[in-house]
């Protein structure tokens, strides 16, 4: 079966998928920006710094510690560079020995400093768009010593990237499927094809396939796991020359079809019943429903019903 264009995804607005809430990431392109990580970040607003004034103007305070809600009253879980969400740690797992890697959407800069402190990659750039972020990715590594193996840059994209870094595993993680298609493309110039990609997107897997296949990558592995009440695709990738998969693999992961998880099962099952309830209220809707989209849903949950079966 031929591939079909991309689908409109409205299981993204279900109760299922975490919404991306960076508007910033995907701006258009300017060059990196490079600090050295050494450099302090002042908490004093009337401190000496070595930031250029545009940039310190807009400091802030170091924001909190982000946590994950324990389960079923636990304790809250804090995360740092000691210790990573469970996605992360499953991101880590594809880490090849000795790569050189590019966080790209570092955030704080905990996955480069984890897998550095476990000696797991030899070096690694993590890349920023927004000011906060870029702020606390140079502190994570500068309070860990890892200002030698560590460059943390400013920049949209793959622009973090440069043709001395020697990548070798690029790593974008916590967007929407859609942004990080988007910053693939964009960022093409910067891809040397030799590099895996591993990605997490929070929803809109399909088109991020998509993207993958009509570019020559193939998919090497894939991961679903449940946390926090959502669920997280690992998508592994590597160029390999023409590959197709059908409108249906792309769809629901051409792996995850056929080692058909637990997590995987009832992630479709819960998005199974709410497509049933998206075509329950088109037939009681007293405007009319373009016959378009509710053939489009109808197909998913014919697809999801075999897949099931």
């Amino acid at each position: 079966m031929q591939p079909i264009s991309v689908v409109t995804r409205l299981i993204t607005n279900g109760p299922f998928w975490p919404k991306a809430t960076n508007h910033k990431r995907h701006q258009p392109p300017h060059a990196a920006i490079h600090f050295p990580c050494k450099a302090p970040i002042p908490t004093d607003p009337n401190a000496q710094t070595l930031y250029p004034t545009s940039l310190t103007k807009h400091h802030v305070r170091p924001a909190r510690m982000p946590t994950v809600p324990g389960i079923r009253g636990e304790k809250e879980l804090q995360l740092n560079e000691q210790t990573l969400s469970m996605r992360l740690e499953r991101v880590a797992a594809h880490m090849p020995a000795g790569a050189r890697l590019a966080d790209i959407g570092s955030d704080h800069g905990y996955l480069p400093v984890a897998l550095m402190r476990r000696g797991a990659i030899a070096e690694a750039v993590a890349g920023e768009v927004a000011l906060t972020p870029f702020h606390s990715a140079v502190r994570t590594v500068r309070e860990n010593g890892l200002e030698q193996r560590i460059t943390v840059r400013l920049a949209n994209g793959l622009a973090a990237i440069e043709p001395g870094d020697g990548i070798t595993v690029i790593s974008i993680c916590g967007m929407g499927g859609e942004t990080i298609r988007d910053i693939l493309d964009s960022g093409k110039a910067h891809l040397s094809g030799q590099e895996r990609l591993i990605l997490q997107p929070n929803g809109g897997e399909q088109p991020l396939r998509q993207w993958l296949m009509e570019n020559g990558y193939r998919i090497l592995c894939e991961e679903l796991l449940r946390e926090n009440r959502f669920y997280y695709e690992i998508i592994v990738a590597e160029r390999a020359g023409p590959v197709m998969y059908t409108a249906e693999e792309l769809y629901f992961g051409p792996l995850q079809m056929q080692t058909r998880s637990p997590a995987f099962l009832d992630k479709w099952q819960r998005i199974l019943r709410e497509k049933h309830k998206t075509l329950a209220n088109f037939a009681r809707a007293r405007q009319a429903v373009p016959e378009e989209k509710l053939q489009e849903i109808a197909c998913q949950a014919r697809w999801i019903s075999e897949l099931l079966a």
